[in-house]
């Protein structure tokens, strides 16, 4: 009896399943079936425009209260005439003028600031040995010639380690303006250099140690863009051994 009622139970939970199952399937294709709602259609316009003129509203009138006559000592006196104002004195000192408000000056832009090398690269890239050629031709330059082209080579590098988007691969030091070498410093304000056959503004100043002839301090400031047009004034070629078209 109880394998006979469990089997009934079974039954029972199918049946509910397969019913739920198809009032599913019915509601759905209900749904299907069903129109879709179309939107109110728009009232035709008939080209009337409807103005709202406001109109005045009469306030209403109040009943004025009876008027009671006032003994004679509450009666009011009689409006005295405002005094006349005093005419000027002849010998009166005039009003203080206003002082004229300062003209406002608009702030000076900031001049761009030098960057403070924290760390030096001309003689790390001297000691490699692809740079046997530079030292060679540094070798045969003596005073004020050779401080120049070491604080050039320090330019160079100190400019790709800062903007490495940048390839700078030549730099005429006085391509703008004339460089100043004074005993062991070096000061460039017109220098140009260039990246990716495109010339660009630099300045720089360079400290180099009496001793040993290293530099021993750096700061420059990259500028803009040199235009184009500007190139063959300047000696600035986009490529070695080709001059400019």
């Amino acid at each position: 009896m109880e394998l006979a009622a469990g089997k009934w139970d079974d039954g029972i939970q199918q049946g509910a399943a397969a019913s739920f199952a198809l009032h599913a399937i019915a509601i759905l294709l209900l749904l299907l079936l069903l129109p879709k709602v179309e939107p109110p259609l728009p009232l035709p316009d008939d080209g009337l425009s409807v103005e709202i003129v406001p109109q005045a509203v009469e306030p209403l009138k109040m009943p004025e209260p009876a008027k009671t006559p006032l003994p004679e000592q509450a009666k009011p006196e009689a409006a005295k005439p405002e005094a006349e104002p005093a005419a000027p004195v002849a010998n009166s000192p005039p009003a203080a003028a206003m002082p004229p408000a300062a003209p406002i000056t608009p702030p000076v832009p900031k001049p761009a600031e030098f960057v403070e090398a924290r760390q030096l690269f001309s003689d790390k890239v001297l000691a490699d040995p692809r740079s046997r050629r530079a030292r060679e031709a540094l070798r045969g330059l003596a005073g004020s010639e050779r401080n120049l082209q070491l604080c050039d080579l320090e330019a160079l590098e100190q400019v790709r380690r800062a903007q490495p988007a940048m390839a700078p691969d030549a730099l005429a030091p006085y391509a703008m303006a004339a460089e100043k070498v004074s005993g062991n410093s070096v000061e460039v304000k017109g220098g140009a250099f260039r990246s990716k056959r495109k010339w660009y503004n630099i300045q720089f100043k360079c400290e180099l140690d009496a001793g040993s002839g290293k530099v021993v301090s750096f700061a420059f400031l990259v500028g803009d863009a040199i235009p184009r047009d500007e190139w063959q004034e300047h000696n600035l070629v986009a490529e070695d051994g080709a001059a400019d078209q």
